[in-house]
């Protein structure tokens, strides 16, 4: 399945949990924090603006950003990827 954003909307695969501690201890999955950091993997065409013109998108495919903890909806996709779809306005930051 492949998934085409609309909107401001983007698609953001989520970097993996880190299964250890800094100091060598393993962590179950339910005691590891959902990263709030991830890769862009689709764009919509931008916000249409109140004088009818299109604003795209301050972000592209590719792109690694910062988003709030609660950003988006998790959906699967081909199976059991999981990835979230959420506004522009979610993303905080583009890390380089």
């Amino acid at each position: 399945m492949n998934l085409k954003p609309l909107g401001d909307r983007v698609v953001v695969e989520r970097e993996e949990a880190k299964g250890t501690t800094a100091g060598g201890i393993v962590l179950p999955d339910t005691a590891k924090d959902k990263p709030q950091k991830g890769k862009v993997v689709a764009v919509g065409e931008g916000r249409v603006t109140k004088d009818g013109k299109r604003r795209e998108l301050q972000v592209k495919a590719g792109d690694h950003v910062l988003f709030t903890s609660y950003a988006g909806e998790e959906f699967k996709i081909n199976g059991d990827q999981k990835v979230l779809l959420m506004r522009e306005e979610d993303i905080l930051a583009i890390v380089d």
